[in-house]
C-alpha cells in the first residue's frame, strides 16, 4: 500500500509499505479521508516526542472497513467509520471514568504511537477496537465531512469544561478551524455574543467570517481592551477560549475575562515557551476560573458524529482544499501559510 512516512522535520516521503492484515480483535480500515491538523504541521516542522521516525502520522480519520479479525463481532466489512484517537490503559481511574484522554498509565494515540491515517489503509489495534475507538456511521455519511469528527470532539470537550450557557459573551482568540468550531458550538449552546480575535492574519479572519461570529478583530490593529469594554459595558468576557499556541493570548485572556468568568487554555504552548509574570491576583479578585482542555474522549466523538449527521455543524464549510496522498506536503504548506481552514487528504 502507499503511505506518507515522516522521516524527520521537513521530510515526508511517499513510499510503498506492506498492507497490514488484521487478526484477533484488529480491524483494517481503507482510509478515505484524513484531515490535516495543526499538530500535523508542527510534527512536519519540528517532530514530536511521541513519534519515532519513520512513522505514518495523521489522526483525523474516516474510512470504510476492509477486513476484520476473527474476534470482531460488531463491526463488519463495508461499514463506514470514524476513528477516535486516544487509547488508554483501560484500568486507571481516568480510563474507568471515560476520560481516556487523561490516562496517566499508558496513554497511546493513533497517528502518534500507532501508525496513522496518511496511508491507503490503517490497522486499528485490538485494544483500540475493544475500547470503542471505531464509530460506525450511517450508510450515507460523507467521509470527507466525517474526518472532522476528531477536532470537533476536542472542541466539545472544551465547551463542556467551560460550560457555555444562554446569554454568555464568548471571546475566542485564534481564528483557525478550532476557533471557527468554537464559534458554532458557542452559538448552539446559547451564547448571546461571540467575538473572534486573531493576531495579524487578515486571511484567517476573512476565512472565519462564514461562521457568523458577532465581532471579528485583528489584535494588532485595534485596542482590544477598549473594544471589549464597549461590547460588554465594562463587565468583561464570560468565557474566553484561547484557541492558539500563544503565551501572549493566554495573558490577554486574564485581562479580558470578567468577574466570575472562565478561561479555557485550549492550545498548548510550544516547547520552551511559558506564561511568565502572571498576576494571579486577577484570578483571585475576579473569582475567575482557568481551565485546561486536552484532546477528547469517545463520548465527545459520538456527540460530534451526531451534530454532523444532523447538520447542526456543517463540516463541509470547513473543507477548503482536498489533495491526494502524493500531494500531502503541498497540503501541509497551505495550512502553514494560513490559506486554508481544513485540508483533507484522500489517499
Amino acid at each position: 500500500m502507499k503511505a506518507a512516512l515522516f522521516y524527520g522535520p521537513g521530510d515526508i516521503r511517499i513510499e510503498e509499505v506492506k498492507k497490514p492484515t488484521p487478526s484477533g480483535s484488529e480491524v483494517l480500515v481503507r482510509v478515505k479521508s484524513c484531515a490535516i491538523c495543526g499538530t500535523d504541521v508542527r510534527i512536519f516542522k519540528s517532530g514530536h516526542r511521541a513519534i519515532t521516525p519513520p512513522h505514518i502520522t495523521g489522526h483525523e480519520i474516516s474510512g470504510i472497513v476492509e477486513e476484520v479479525g476473527e474476534n470482531v463481532k460488531n463491526i463488519k466489512k463495508g461499514d463506514k467509520v470514524a476513528i477516535t484517537t486516544e487509547v488508554g490503559c483501560g484500568y486507571c481511574k481516568y480510563c474507568l471514568s471515560g476520560r481516556v484522554n487523561l490516562c496517566n498509565i499508558n496513554r497511546r494515540a493513533i497517528g502518534y504511537y500507532y501508525p496513522g491515517g496518511f496511508a491507503e489503509y490503517i490497522l486499528i489495534p485490538g485494544e483500540a477496537v475493544l475500547q470503542g475507538n471505531i464509530i460506525t456511521l450511517s450508510n450515507d455519511a460523507n467521509l470527507d465531512e466525517m474526518s472532522l469528527v476528531e477536532p470537533l470532539a476536542c472542541c466539545i470537550n472544551a465547551q463542556e469544561l467551560v460550560d457555555v450557557k444562554f446569554g454568555d459573551t464568548v471571546l475566542i482568540i485564534g481564528a483557525g478551524p478550532i476557533g471557527c468550531m468554537h464559534i458554532e458550538l458557542s452559538k448552539l449552546r446559547g451564547a448571546s455574543k461571540v467575538i473572534i480575535a486573531n493576531y495579524q492574519s487578515k486571511k484567517r479572519i476573512e476565512l472565519a467570517r462564514k461562521f457568523n461570529a458577532d465581532y471579528y478583530f485583528i489584535l494588532n490593529e485595534i485596542d482590544i481592551r477598549k473594544e471589549i469594554s464597549k461590547i460588554t459595558k465594562d463587565e468583561g468576557i464570560d468565557i474566553v477560549i484561547v484557541a492558539c499556541s500563544s503565551p501572549e493570548a493566554q495573558k490577554l485572556a486574564l485581562d479580558l475575562v470578567g468577574i466570575r468568568g472562565k478561561i479555557c487554555y485550549f492550545g498548548g504552548l510550544p516547547k520552551n515557551k511559558f506564561l511568565d509574570n502572571v498576576d494571579t491576583n486577577i484570578i483571585h479578585y475576579k473569582e475567575a476560573t482557568v481551565i485546561g482542555s486536552f484532546s477528547s474522549n469517545r463520548y465527545h466523538s459520538h456527540i460530534a458524529v451526531n451534530l454532523i449527521e444532523n447538520k447542526k455543524i456543517l463540516t463541509s464549510k470547513y473543507i477548503t482544499h482536498k489533495f491526494p496522498l502524493d500531494s500531502i506536503v503541498e497540503g501541509i504548506n497551505i495550512v502553514m501559510a494560513g490559506d486554508a481552514i481544513k485540508v483533507v487528504i484522500n489517499p
